[in-house]
Parts: structure tokens; sequence; C-alpha cells
């Protein structure tokens, strides 16, 4: 029995006991008690057991005690989220939170609920982990002291700032603090404002606030600068020797009309017979980001690079993402390339995996080389490589139509595209391109991504591989509920598969109810990961699957790079493989919470950017459908993907929410809502702070009531 074990043991047979107590039942001597008292401090703090008032150690199951999640609320109470998933959320009161904010982990018991019609209720016993170390929000300026109103409204209390720490914020600017002092009963968080960002109406502080709140990084350590700096911007004959060299073939990159970083680029070679050698060359990043380095704990710490519109926070520094790694044109650069013999049916006759040198011939743009495949024009700076497109055209569309058969599922969602002006306000916000070009280019990384995985998985080396599991049988009973009315139904009663889903959204093109049953189906989908062991990729309906073509921006991708390349090198020894096997799980881990942060903080933004557009239009009137149903209102888009709320409360009828079939049902007027139905609605506020957009149904008599 561990002694972590023995504790557990004892407390629970004659607890709650001091650690005086602790130490003379297990006889821990002098030289043992540091040691013992770091134990009983991760015990507490992975809730295993919690000390009281009198600083005695109890077990927390013995007590019937709960760990999870704190959800706050503006309104000062909380929700308690159990990390048990079969255990139901449980209400807090605003008495009853004992300091713990939003998003802590808490250990909680069950009490005596004030109205048992409502559900059960907690209260915390003790926090166990702070979420909020560092807090965005607005300064209030007090003269002696201040306070910070945070940004995340479920913190409902402000942070009391004292003078020494205003840092020279003035009344109103946004700032950043770092707590000092947790709340106590009757008394505010103390904090520290350790960065001034500005004004809220200045450009670019809408899009720090909300980096910083995420705790993403804006800045490079010094010494991962320094450490970038010093690398040389000119590939030496020395690094290109060994490699396969392709130089002498027509090799060229297809990105963004803006983009500044180009980690993937194409060549083409065609074959005596009709076939054709397609390369797919990705910067060669591990060769200069060396595994233990400052620059690689950098990028392991912050995963990936974080796109937010118009501002960019990048995994490396841009003398590696703009400079030597970027696959810029005319010049020589080191790559990783998969290059592939395929027939003219698309199909993969060979393939190989090795350290290559390219120089690229051109930089394409999206835009010019869609134009030029839909038949609309050719640009100039396409000429010398037409034929060249053509084929890659060509046996894009015929990987792709392979890719369908089995099973591949396809989402068209719409994507914003935000135009702003030159002080970041939004002035237009439309529907994101995504036409042949795009697809050519993702068609050949996903190729390019399922052979490396291939190789790998069966060289059964330590690998990184990008997952994506099948829906929950809770998820698609789900579904299936939403889909029911509009004459779709899935059969349950057997396995899913992808072909499926995709039979589902083809079964649905061009029609209505098309984009509604397209998001329920992504939302009934798990979130796709990184996993040290490899699985299917669902959606993609691969079965082998990694990322291996964005290196400067995933650092997914530079791990794999660097097993390929101590593999192509032989330099893979069993000390290297039993440190993989051992570290890739936790890689795996944090780049998958690393991406989710940055999703959200990319979903913010946009959030963020789309109710300041919308807060130039209160009043106006537009045509929407329905994208949402809730308990407490319906949500709304309008074509270029803006959403927002129809709460029940501005509506004509009392609504409920019929949870089994997905609608809301009108007390009086039996008015039945449902998921895609054409509405017209009114734009009645913004909150560009929580990026929440409000919108009314037009015509509504609480409508009229509240505008007049």
């Amino acid at each position: 029995m561990s002694i972590r074990d023995r504790v557990l043991e004892l407390v629970e047979e004659k607890g709650p006991l001091s650690k005086r107590a602790i130490f003379g039942e297990l006889n821990v001597n002098d030289n043992l008690q540091k040691e013992m008292k770091t134990l009983l401090k991760e015990m507490v703090k992975d809730g295993t057991l919690y000390r009281d008032e009198d600083k005695c150690y109890h077990s927390s199951e013995r007590d019937g005690l709960m760990i999870g999640r704190l959800q706050g609320n503006e309104k000062g109470f909380g929700f308690f989220v159990a990390d048990d998933e079969d255990q139901e959320d449980l209400f807090v009161h605003r008495t009853k939170m004992n300091s713990a904010m939003h998003n802590d982990r808490v250990l909680v018991e069950k009490i005596p609920p004030k109205d048992p019609e409502k559900g059960d209720e907690a209260r915390v016993v003790t926090v166990l982990e702070r979420a909020n170390a560092r807090v965005v929000g607005v300064f209030d300026d007090a003269g002696k002291f201040g306070f910070v109103m945070p940004d995340e409204k479920k913190i409902s209390e402000d942070i009391f700032i004292p003078k020494k720490w205003k840092n020279g914020a003035e009344d109103g600017q946004k700032v950043v603090v770092d707590i000092e002092k947790y709340p106590e009963p009757n008394k505010k968080a103390e904090g520290k404002i350790v960065e001034v960002l500005g004004y809220p109406d200045e450009r670019g502080v809408d899009i720090l606030s909300i980096a910083y709140a995420m705790g993403i990084d804006l800045e490079f350590p010094r010494e991962v600068l320094e450490e970038a700096r010093a690398i040389p911007q000119i590939v030496s004959d020395s690094a290109i020797a060994g490699r396969r060299d392709f130089r002498d073939v027509k090799t060229f990159t297809i990105d963004g009309a803006d983009s500044k970083d180009f980690d993937d680029a194409l060549s083409v070679r065609f074959l005596d017979g009709g076939d054709v050698e397609v390369g797919v060359h990705i910067a060669d990043v591990a060769e200069y980001v060396r595994a233990g380095s400052h620059l690689d704990k950098e990028a392991l710490h912050r995963g990936n690079s974080v796109y937010l519109i118009d501002k960019v926070l990048p995994m490396l520094p841009e003398e590696l993402s703009n400079g030597i790694c970027s696959l810029n044109e005319g010049v020589d650069r080191l790559c990783l390339s998969v290059v592939a013999k395929l027939d003219r049916g698309g199909n993969v006759l060979d393939h190989e995996i090795g350290e290559s040198v390219i120089r690229s011939d051109r930089r394409l743009v999206y835009g010019d080389v869609s134009d030029f495949l839909e038949g609309a024009r050719t640009d100039a700076s396409l000429e010398g490589l037409t034929k060249e497109l053509e084929t890659l055209h060509e046996l894009a569309k015929k990987r792709k139509k392979m890719r369908d058969a089995r099973g591949n599922i396809d989402f068209s969602f719409d994507e914003p595209a935000i135009e702003l002006d030159e002080d970041g306000h939004p002035v237009s916000i439309t529907i994101a391109d995504q036409r042949e070009a795009n697809q050519l280019i993702e068609e050949f990384m996903l190729l390019a991504n399922e052979l490396v995985s291939k190789d790998y998985s069966k060289k059964k080396l330590p690998f990184l591989y990008r997952i994506h599991e099948e829906p929950t049988a809770e998820k698609l009973e789900l579904l299936n509920s939403v889909i029911r009315p509009f004459g779709y139904h899935l059969d349950l009663t057997k396995d899913i598969h992808p072909k499926d889903i995709q039979a589902l959204t083809k079964s649905v093109e061009g029609k209505d109810e098309e984009s509604l049953v397209q998001m329920m189906v992504l939302r009934s989908m798990q979130k796709a990961r990184y996993s040290s062991e490899r699985y299917m990729h669902f959606g993609l309906a691969a079965e082998y699957y990694s990322h291996f073509t964005s290196p400067i921006r995933r650092y997914a991708d530079l791990t794999i790079h660097r097993v390929i390349k101590q593999d192509l090198n032989h330099v893979l020894d069993q000390s290297l493989i039993e440190r993989y096997k051992e570290t890739f799980p936790d890689i795996a881990e944090h780049i998958s919470a690393t991406e989710k942060t940055a999703q959200e903080a990319e979903r913010k933004v946009v959030d963020v950017k789309m109710a300041q557009y919308m807060a130039d239009h209160i009043g106006e009137s537009y045509d929407a459908k329905v994208s949402g149903i809730t308990s407490f209102g319906i949500f709304c888009e309008l074509d270029n993907t803006i959403e927002g709320l129809v709460g029940y409360a501005s509506m004509d009828d009392f609504y409920t929410f019929d949870e089994d079939n997905y609608v809301a049902v009108g007390e009086r007027t039996h008015k039945v809502i449902h998921m895609g139905d054409d509405v017209r609605i009114v734009v009645v506020g913004a909150d560009p702070i929580l990026g929440r957009i409000d919108f009314q149904i037009e015509g509504d008599e609480n409508s009229e009531e509240e505008e007049n």
C-alpha cells in the first residue's frame, strides 16, 4: 500500500485528524515531515482530502463531497458542474459561494434546497484551484483607490485596486489585473494593475483584451527572441547536402493575398506514360527549432498560432515564421516533402517522405488561381504554370470523389469575412470565399497528412495523431429529435458509420433546412483532438490521420517532423523512443487544450466585431432564420452569419422550450417555432464587450411596447 493510500485510509477510519495526529499515527519522523506535508497539500489540492476551519483533515468522499467547477453568474450566484458527468448541475446561492469565483475548481456538499421544485443545491466547502489569476476589465478610479469591473460578467464582483497598484491607469481604461488576494466573506478580491491596454474604443484594445483574458501570450520572452535572431536567414550549402533537390522542378505556393508565412508548396513533374509526380513540400521547421531549446519550449507552451482577424499571435517569432522557415518566392528553403506518384485517376501508385530543398518559382494567390480554374480569367502571375494548375485541379477533384466514396462528411458552412477600417472598426461583414483553389490545396494537404500518418503507424514508432471519435448515443438521439420533424431519421439500432452521416447531409443539399440540419449534425459530433494513440478520424472517414503540413503554426506538426527526421537519419534510438512514449500523451493533451483556447479566442473576437458592427444598425430590420432554441429564447441568424438572441420576454406569447422535439411552443397561441424557420427581426441591442446581439421579432406586441 502506498503512503498516499495509508493516509487516506487513516483519515477515513479516524478522521478528522490534525497534521500532528496524522504524523503520530504513521510514525513520521523528522526526515520525512517535509515530504509528508507536500503529500497532504497535493491531496487537498486534488480534492481527496479537505481541511476544516480547525485545520483538521477530512476524507472528501467519505463526507459525501463532490469535485467539479463553479459556473458563475453576473447576479452573484453560480452552478456547480461536477467532474462526474452523471451528476446533475447544482445551484449555489451567492451566500454559499465561500469566496469561489467563476470557473474555480471546487469541493462542494449537497444541501437541502429552499425550493425543491427548482432542483438540488450545494455550498462550496473549499476552493481547490483558482482559475482567475489574471483578469481583464474596465478601471473605475475612485481617487485613493479604484475598482476593476471584469469583462467576464460571470465574475460578478469588482476587484479592489489600492492606490499603490493603480500603475498609472486612468478612469475608463481597459486594464489587466493580477489578483493578489482572493475574496473573503464581506471583502472583495484585491488586485494589481499590470498592464494598461487603453480606452475601449481605441484600435486593437478589444482584441488585446480577449487575448489577455484567455491567457494567450502577446510577446515572446527575451531569450526566445535572441535565439531566433541568431539563426542565419540564408540556407547554407552544408544544410542542403544529402537532401533531394527540387530547385529545377516547377514549384509554387498558393495562399491568401495577405499571408506572410508560407509553410507549404506544391511541385509538379509530368512522367512518361501519363503519370504525375506531385510534391507536397512543408517547411522544415524542426531543422531550426531544436528540441529543448528556448524556441521549442515556447512553441510547446503556445501550442499553435492564434489568428484574431487582423492580428496574428504566432507560435514562432517572425525571424522563423516569416523568414528562414517561410517558403518565400525565389529563395532556397529546406523542406520535409511527401512526393507522390499519381495516375490520372488520382490513385497513389507510390510515394516517399524525405528531406529536401526547394526554390519556389511563384507566390500565387487563391483568388487569382480560382478565377483561372473557374474559367473567369487568367492572371499574369499564372504564366507558365497553367498546365500544372489544371492537372492538380483534375487530380484534386478525383481525390475528393474517392474520399466521398469512403464516407467523408462535407460541412458547407458559411464563414464570415470581416472587413475593418483603419481604426479597427468593422465596416462590412460578408461570406468568405471557399473556391476551387482553396479546395485544391486542401486536397493535397489531406493526402500528405494521411500518407505520413499511415507510414508511421505501420512503423509503430511514437507519433501524434489527429483523431475524431464517433458521436455519442446521447448526441445522436438529440440529433434525431431535431431532424425528425423534417422527415429525416438515423438508424441508431446499429453502429453509426461516417457514410450514415454523409447520406443525411447530402439528402438536405439545396433544401430550406440544409443549414439547420448541417449545424445540428456538427453539434452532434465530438471534437477532433490530438492523441499519441491512433484512432480513426470520423469526419474524414480516414483510418490514418495526422497534422503534418503546418509546422510554422502548429506544434503537433513540428513534433512529428522531429520523429520523421530522426527516423530518416537513423538517430531514433531506443532511449528517444522511450522518452517520446512517455511525453507524447502529455503533449497531445496540452496542444489539444491550447487549440481549444485559440478557437475560443478567435470566436470571441468575431463575436465582438459582429456586435460592434450591429451597434451601428440598431433599429434596422433583417430577414433571418431560427438557428437555435433554448429555455430562455431563440437565436436567429442573418444571411451573413451574424447571430442574435430573441428573448422570450420580448415575444407576443409565453413560450416554453420543448426539449424532446427541440421546438418552442406558445402557451396561448400554440404557435410552434422550429429550427430553420424564417423570421423578420429588428436589431434592438448590441454589447461589444460581451459580443452579444439582441434581436426582437418584427411586429411582436411586446417589441412594439418596448420601442414606444
